[in-house]
């Protein structure tokens, strides 16, 4: 009995307690809601810091991004030079055919420049048909041998001749694109001096070297055939030259053959007579 009547009055006072808090001037305790406090508080802080840290990230991003877009000044002055032009051939034309050889090496037009090597270079006789078969075989193959090399410098000679006329024939063309690459280099506009617009120029840039190294090769193409034809040459005067000394030495072995025969023969008729 007296137990319960201690639980009994222990609820009472709770309860007038809690009445008296609620509806009073007190202040009600939730450690529910307090814990979700400190932890909301704690997110808060995190969040927090997590934005100084991208904040920081970012301006360090922005910073550079202004030092990589800062350019030289006054860049035409302390690197813009003077090249030397490209020039056309010139020569005098006394019996009047050197003109088209000289249109033709500067334009690249290949009938001009067939025109003009004829009119310039001696032309090569025919044989007649009568002679060619009167030859025996070496002598013959010997002749047509010689034909073909100057047929083949004729060839060689028309087709440098056009590779030459071609550079120089677009060369203009080409230093007008190279003066526009130059001044957008020098450029002070930010609009040339973009990210896009620096990658676009070296872009250009590549292709024009690349231009100029094909250009480049088909000179050395057209110097390696001539030489190819020169040493063609060289071959035939000495393959002549062996030839020569081969017939030589099997005229002297025959003659010589046919002297000690015929010594023979002379002492053997004045010994039986």
């Amino acid at each position: 009995m007296k137990k319960k009547i201690l639980v009994c009055v222990l609820a009472l006072g709770l309860g007038v307690g809690t009445a008296t808090a609620q509806f009073g001037s007190g202040i009600v305790y939730d450690p529910t809601n307090y814990h979700n406090a400190l932890l909301r508080y704690y997110q808060l802080q995190q969040h927090l810091i997590q934005l100084q840290k991208s904040y920081a990230k970012i301006t360090n991003q922005l910073n550079l991004a202004m030092q990589m877009a800062t350019f030289i000044r006054n860049m035409p002055a302390r690197y813009r030079a003077v090249f030397s032009q490209w020039r056309n051939v010139t020569s005098l034309n006394t019996f009047g055919n050197t003109g088209s050889w000289i249109s033709g090496i500067n334009s690249g037009l290949f009938p001009t420049i067939n025109t003009g090597y004829l009119k310039a270079t001696t032309p090569l006789s025919q044989y007649d048909p009568y002679e060619l078969s009167g030859m025996d075989s070496a002598e013959r193959g010997r002749v047509q041998s010689q034909y073909a090399s100057v047929e083949l410098a004729d060839g060689a000679n028309m087709n440098a001749m056009a590779t030459i006329g071609s550079i120089r024939g677009n060369a203009q063309s080409i230093e007008a694109q190279i003066a526009n690459l130059e001044q957008d280099s020098f450029s002070g506009d930010s609009d040339l001096n973009s990210e896009v617009s620096v990658l676009n120029k070296i872009n250009a840039a590549g292709v024009l070297t690349l231009r100029t190294l094909q250009d480049s090769n088909k000179l050395l193409a057209s110097l390696l055939e001539q030489q190819t034809i020169l040493a063609k040459q060289q071959r035939d005067a000495t393959t002549n030259a062996i030839n020569t000394d081969i017939g030589r030495q099997a005229s002297i072995s025959g003659n010589m053959a046919q002297v000690t025969g015929t010594l023979t023969n002379s002492l053997q008729n004045f010994r039986m007579q």
